[in-house]
């Protein structure tokens, strides 16, 4: 289950805060240990506690030493670059919070003009309305009228486009070159005289197909038919 968030405030009950402060503390520690462990980085913690006389330090106070004067020796613009102070934290803070009020204001008032437009399409009468309300509803008729344009043009290049597909799908299985044109075309001679005078055609054969080609008995002599058909 997902903790709820913490209002960050001070803690005004003495138990509750020194609770807090412990808890917190042990915390933060942890968090350190982890962040130097999995990142492989320098780290160390301070913590200046308001009941105890000496501040507490992870890892030692030597390392912890050591890291400070390493970060004093940093040039100025290095060192300063992501650092920030109570007054800019606050700043920072005040900033996003003015952002949020200024985008839950502007969504608030997308409402109001939708239920504005839902209500003069029912059939309130519009005499009433300022030129606020009136410039705002205009604005979002044009553009609900425009999304709706767009998603028939959408729908409409996707048929052409679905269209196109299957023409060229159709013509690729239905375009032969000229010889299987021809091919077919004397097959289906064959077969309609097949049909017609199935007693007049000859039968050639070679390889491994037989081939019907229309040629009458009546048009060769004997001697010819002998040679494929022999009586002896």
């Amino acid at each position: 289950m997902a903790r709820k968030k913490v209002n960050l405030a001070w803690i005004a009950n003495d138990s509750t805060r020194r609770a807090t402060f412990k808890k917190r503390k042990k915390g933060l520690m942890k968090k350190v240990s982890e962040l130097a462990t999995l990142c492989n980085v320098k780290a160390c913690m301070i913590i200046y506690g308001p009941q105890e006389q000496q501040p507490e330090v992870w890892p030692s106070a030597q390392e912890a030493a050591r890291l400070l004067e390493r970060f004093k020796n940093m040039p100025e613009m290095e060192k300063c670059r992501k650092m920030m102070d109570q007054e800019g934290f606050l700043r920072q803070r005040a900033a996003k919070l003015q952002e949020q009020l200024r985008r839950q204001e502007r969504d608030n008032r997308e409402l109001e003009v939708s239920l504005l437009m839902h209500q003069a399409v029912a059939g309130r009468s519009l005499y009433d309305v300022n030129i606020e309300d009136a410039t705002s509803l205009a604005w979002m008729v044009d553009a609900k009228l425009k999304s709706v344009q767009d998603r028939i043009n959408q729908q409409t290049t996707q048929l052409a486009l679905r269209s196109a597909a299957e023409a060229s799908a159709t013509a690729q299985v239905t375009a032969k070159n000229p010889m299987e044109m021809a091919m077919d075309s004397l097959q289906r001679q064959n077969w309609l005289l097949d049909a017609m005078h199935p007693s007049e055609n000859v039968i050639f054969g070679g390889g491994g197909g037989e081939e019907i080609m229309p040629i009458p008995c009546v048009e060769h002599n004997s001697s010819w038919l002998d040679l494929y058909f022999p009586f002896n």
